[in-house]
């Protein structure tokens, strides 16, 4: 068997020179996808933003198909209807302000029959009973409910099986929208309503309902447009040190070597 020959000088300088560009381009490549990524969130953040400046959605166009829900998320809008408070669920290990505790959400009876799952506030746990629910006025009669259409409330990581799973009450870790359906008998729409004031009788000679004591700091949905341009300024400094690295062993240095009168250089 032959024995395969050393690269020479030449050979050795092309082959670090290739794969000095190569490195070079897809560092700068991936510098670029970052900044790509960058624009198409500040595009949905822009988009967002449109959205919750549009008019208020009146309630009889609410979405009742996922595809037509997608475009209506962020939008403003105030829903007529009923509280089902005795289905009221409270999700556990929401932050709100800093604080750990309850997002309380109730399904609101809409006029045509369907049901919309409001996200109507934020209430502080009693972590010495973890079990004792903090106090909730739930008027009955119709209601208007100002807020924020938002998708159905987001999941949290669970660790094994959910033992709510098999027998639902009210403090829950997550919310499934197909199930909670099932378990009213009711059709419900494919996004929730995030309350953003108090609500009020729908009918006007009616009294003021009380306060329900619940926090509503509802955050925008963070698109972190930071992290992204962070990413792509470490790509293109890394493409800048391969070439200069590159550029300094493969040119300057041989350069300074052939003009230094030793032959050496540092």
């Amino acid at each position: 068997m032959a024995a395969v020959r050393p690269l020479n000088n030449r050979a050795r300088r092309a082959v670090v020179w290739a794969a000095a560009l190569a490195a070079t381009a897809l560092c700068a490549r991936l510098g670029w996808w970052q900044l790509d990524r960058a624009d198409q969130k500040l595009a949905l953040q822009a988009a967002m933003q449109q959205r919750a400046d549009a008019p208020p959605l009146p309630a009889s166009q609410l979405a009742d198909l996922p595809d037509a829900a997608a475009g209506q998320v962020h939008r403003r809008s105030t829903l007529r209807g009923r509280w089902l408070g005795r289905h009221t669920v409270y999700l556990d290990n929401r932050p709100m302000a800093g604080r750990q505790g309850f997002v309380v959400v109730t399904p609101l009876l809409l006029p045509d029959g369907d049901a919309v799952l409001v996200q109507r506030g934020w209430a502080p746990r009693d972590f010495q009973d973890r079990s004792r629910l903090p106090p909730l006025a739930t008027p009955d009669g119709e209601v208007l409910v100002p807020g924020r259409l938002a998708p159905p409330p987001s999941r949290l990581l669970e660790l094994g099986a959910d033992p709510e799973a098999q027998r639902p009450g009210p403090i829950r870790q997550n919310l499934d929208p197909v199930a909670f359906a099932a378990e009213l008998g009711l059709r419900l729409r494919p996004l929730s309503l995030q309350q953003t004031g108090p609500s009020r009788p729908a009918a006007e000679d009616a009294r003021p309902l009380p306060d329900d004591g619940l926090l509503r700091q509802w955050p925008m949905p963070a698109l972190d447009v930071g992290k992204h341009h962070g990413y792509a300024f470490q790509w293109f400094a890394l493409a800048a040190l391969i070439a200069g690295l590159t550029g300094w062993f493969q040119l300057l240095r041989p350069w300074r070597q052939a003009r230094s009168p030793n032959g050496r250089t540092l």
